[in-house]
């Protein structure tokens, strides 16, 4: 719904009043996409308006929804979803002045940070003072709090310590009409209520607009210590990753990256590369130095059956390439041909196998080369298909291909996405593992906190 030019006039002069002169303006092209750009994903708005603090967000939305006009909240636009993008005309709210720490008790494992602080930037807060906050979703250096909250992003630790969600104590939201609330808070228990905290964590900005969050911490552990096994083929590294799980090693992270990836990526990664890898698993050991130890080498000898080679990083300069260069592999991936399709779907651990073949039959039928890697330890795929962008029918053609796979995934019995959301590339997609009377109730939960349909209107759950 794109507003006539006096409209919008109008309300930038509202906004303007509110917010101030220089944060609110004509979009400019980074406020109109995300990672979807690559395969071709950009939309169009009105305004962009960046708020200062929670009030001054809460004064927008509540002349946004006084004017009817739909509101796209952004955070650090990496999303893989295309849940930032604005569809049809109206206000992009960017979080990103959102930035202060508003507490931090490190005595008791704690900190409240506004939407906009970037996750690398709350993980090394913690770590400077001798604790951890476990998600470590992709792009961390660019991504936000509050957008890793509004998904519920996950990551290569999650296989230990769980997605974002699980350490949120609570969150702080602008809710229509333009009312701030708080549900859970500084407590590490609370079942009074509904869990209406949960129902904002992974609502992708169709609910309300988080605006600062209460994190959970831990101690960090002493060390960690990354595996590596590397083997001809996908039978030899499944194979190792079930060994992993069968003898019950308790690894922080459980990480997969096919032929493919190995291929795009290899030339930078950190360690003696075999020219027959066809597979790689990557397991991180943590603990205390004596627990990292000792797991790491166990994992070692459990990954050595099969493997043409297997790499143990142990100084911290060795640990921190190596993650640096799994962060990287998407990057290489993408220069391949210049743009990818990439999804992530999860499939229960026993049918792993199964989905990796059907992800190169789904390619084959559509005429694309295909990847995959990801988080074996729980089933979590991240299924590329490599596109040229300028190459419409490629576009047109991955897209399909997309559809197939969310359609396998269902039929595996697994989910349409692990950690990268609806937003509008999969809209629609949970019919596929949702009966009916569920997907009622979901529609239900929207238009209850959104009666007009301006919060992101066009995400999660279309109407």
């Amino acid at each position: 719904m794109t507003l006539a030019t006096q409209a919008v006039e109008r309300l930038a002069l509202r906004l303007r009043e509110l917010v101030g002169e220089t944060h609110v303006f004509t979009p400019t092209a980074a406020y109109l996409a995300d990672e979807t750009e690559t395969r071709g994903l950009r939309g169009r708005a009105d305004l962009v308006v960046r708020p200062g603090d929670a009030s001054e967000v809460a004064a927008v939305v509540a002349v946004c929804c006084e004017s009817g006009t739909p509101i796209v909240p952004r955070g650090g636009g990496t999303g893989f979803a295309g849940g930032a993008v604005p569809l049809d005309g109206g206000v992009v709210l960017s979080l990103e002045r959102l930035d202060r720490v508003l507490s931090f008790e490190p005595a008791l494992w704690r900190m409240r940070v506004e939407a906009g602080m970037r996750t690398s930037e709350v993980r090394r807060l913690a770590r400077a003072n001798g604790l951890l906050f476990p998600p470590d979703p992709g792009a961390a250096e660019s991504s936000h709090i509050g957008g890793n909250i509004a998904t519920n992003a996950g990551g290569p630790h999650a296989f230990k310590y769980g997605v974002t969600g699980a350490w949120v104590l609570g969150v702080e939201a602008v809710v229509p009409p333009g009312e701030l609330i708080s549900v859970g808070g500084a407590v590490r228990k609370d079942v009074a209520g509904y869990n209406l905290k949960n129902l904002l964590v992974g609502s992708e900005g169709t609910l309300g607009i988080i605006t600062s969050a209460w994190l959970r911490l831990m101690p960090a552990p002493e060390a960690a210590v990354p595996v590596v096994g590397l083997y001809a083929d996908a039978d030899g590294g499944v194979a190792a990753i079930e060994a992993v799980l069968g003898n019950g090693l308790p690894v922080a992270a459980l990480e997969y990256l096919d032929g493919r990836v190995m291929a795009a990526s290899g030339a930078t990664f950190p360690g003696p590369l075999p020219a027959e890898t066809g597979f790689a698993v990557i397991a991180e050991a943590d603990g205390s130095a004596a627990e990292a130890s000792a797991l790491a080498g166990e994992v070692e000898q459990v990954l050595e059956d099969g493997a043409l080679a297997v790499h143990a990083a142990s100084r911290p300069a060795e640990i921190a390439r190596l993650w640096r260069w799994r962060d990287g592999v998407s990057f290489a991936v993408t220069a391949q041909r210049g743009g990818k399709v990439s999804e992530d779907v999860v499939v229960p651990l026993d049918r792993f196998r199964e989905a990796l073949e059907g992800i190169e039959k789904i390619a084959s039928r559509n005429g694309l080369e295909s990847c995959s890697w990801g988080h074996a330890g729980d089933g979590n795929l991240h299924a590329t298909f490599l596109v040229d962008r300028s190459d419409e029918d490629e576009l047109i053609r991955a897209a399909t291909a997309a559809q197939e796979l969310f359609a396998l995934a269902a039929s595996l019995g697994g989910s349409i996405s692990g950690e990268h959301g609806v937003g509008v590339v999969k809209r629609g997609q949970l019919a596929r593992q949702w009966p009916t009377r569920a997907l009622e109730l979901h529609e239900g939960i929207k238009r209850v906190f959104d009666p007009e349909n301006l919060l992101n209107p066009g995400k999660k759950v279309p109407r």
